[in-house]
C-alpha cells in the first residue's frame, strides 16, 4: 500500500475517533470530524487506485476502468 494512502487512512480513523468524542461530549463539532474522515478516505482510496493502475502500466497490462 501506497505511503500516502496509508497516511490518509490514518488520519481517517483518528478523525472518525474524534468524531466519536465530540458527539460524546455533546459537542457539534463532531459534524466537522466527520466530513474531514470521508475526505481522508476518498483520499486513501484514489492513492491505492492510482498505484494499482501505474503498477498496471508499468507491467504493461491493459488498464482496467
Amino acid at each position: 500500500m501506497p505511503r500516502l494512502a496509508v497516511f490518509a487512512l490514518v488520519v481517517c480513523v483518528l478523525a472518525v475517533a474524534a468524531a466519536v468524542v465530540s458527539f460524546v461530549q455533546g459537542s457539534w463539532l463532531g459534524i466537522v470530524w466527520i466530513l474531514m474522515a470521508g475526505i481522508s478516505s476518498n483520499m486513501a482510496w484514489f492513492y491505492v487506485r492510482k498505484a494499482k493502475l501505474d503498477r498496471q502500466r508499468r507491467e504493461g497490462a491493459p488498464a482496467a476502468g
